[in-house]
């Protein structure tokens, strides 16, 4: 297995100074493919204010001349590393150990790559995520250690997907489709004229989906 780097903490993108993220939520935010933790973080304005965002850096460089950073390598259309997929999943859980301290919950907010990133650290810690948000992601398709306590757990996620997404291989995307359903409780939506972007509507379901969360009560 390819050892997990650990993810640089002084690039973190934060929503709040360290004082003001106590007894708060905590959304991690996991970048696409080539990507940087920029890239996400523009979303905040959209999202509930009640949630202390965190926008993170993959470890890994893509290969050449991808610019930007990776949560794993991509060898043509199909092909995906899964060793890479568990050590970022890896990465990501210890920083978010590390780094929670008082926070109420952790939620993940993933696109394309990111949204892979953010599924994998539900299968490996199936009570570690309070919900997931899955941008043009999916779900990958090696098994994982976790996936029969997460179908008991049952965990809130939202896929949303455009319906002209053409980077996402179709097998991919039915794999996901038959997987969700039987292993979380899936709410989303596919929208029609989204190639493998985020749309302003897509944002309002999505924060729709985030408020809900905040007012479920704590236990």
């Amino acid at each position: 297995m390819v050892a997990a780097s650990s993810l640089d903490p002084d690039v973190v993108l934060w929503s709040a100074p360290a004082e003001e993220r106590a007894d708060r939520p905590l959304l991690v935010l996991l970048h696409g493919y080539g990507s940087n933790e920029a890239d996400l973080f523009g979303l905040v304005p959209h999202l509930p204010d009640e949630f202390v965002v965190a926008a993170v850096r993959a470890p890994l460089a893509p290969r050449f001349p991808m610019p930007g950073y990776s949560w794993f390598t991509i060898d043509g259309v199909e092909s995906r590393d899964h060793s890479e997929v568990i050590a970022s999943t890896e990465a990501v859980w210890q920083w978010v150990d590390d780094v929670r301290g008082g926070a109420a919950s952790v939620g993940l907010l993933g696109f394309s790559q990111g949204a892979v990133i953010a599924l994998q650290m539900m299968r490996r810690r199936p009570q570690g995520a309070a919900f997931a948000v899955n941008l043009a992601g999916y779900a990958f398709p090696e098994p994982a250690d976790g996936d029969a306590e997460l179908a008991d757990v049952r965990p809130p996620v939202f896929w949303g997907r455009g319906a002209r997404d053409e980077v996402i291989p179709p097998r991919f995307v039915d794999h996901t489709a038959q997987w969700l359903p039987s292993h979380v409780d899936l709410s989303g939506r596919v929208y029609p004229d989204l190639a493998h972007s985020v749309s302003t509507e897509e944002l309002g379901d999505v924060r729709v989906f985030l408020e809900k969360q905040v007012a479920k009560p704590k236990d």
